[in-house]
């Protein structure tokens, strides 16, 4: 097994060193092991904002700005309520949150920070 990384453009491991240069012998895509390196001990964070630009966490407390119909029932979350005690997530709806309506996936755009 060698010590060459996966390709950082298609992610296959069909990769070998040539001379100074790794090489992805899939995609043809050439990088240097000294860039990744440097880059590989940076952390990928994204920062979630709510509705004003405001950088949201996990454990705050949040306000709805607008009011949002639940797909599949007759539950509409109402302007103002206030939730408590966020939970960062990853994907399209980026905050997941309890209320006394249930469980709910909500998007950042629709939230401001209390």
């Amino acid at each position: 097994m060698s010590d060459v990384r996966p390709c950082p453009n298609c992610a296959q491991e069909n990769t070998y060193p040539d001379g100074t240069l790794n090489v992805c012998a899939d995609c043809g895509h050439e990088w240097s092991p000294h860039a990744m390196q440097a880059s590989d001990d940076l952390p990928e964070t994204t920062v979630i904002r709510d509705a004003n630009g405001n950088a949201l966490s996990d454990g705050d407390s949040v306000i709805l700005v607008k009011d949002l119909r639940v797909k599949g029932s007759s539950i509409t979350l109402k302007v103002g309520t206030r939730i408590k005690s966020i939970r960062l997530t990853e994907g399209d709806h980026e905050v997941d949150c309890r209320m006394d309506a249930g469980s709910f996936l909500l998007k950042a755009c629709y939230l401001r920070r209390v």
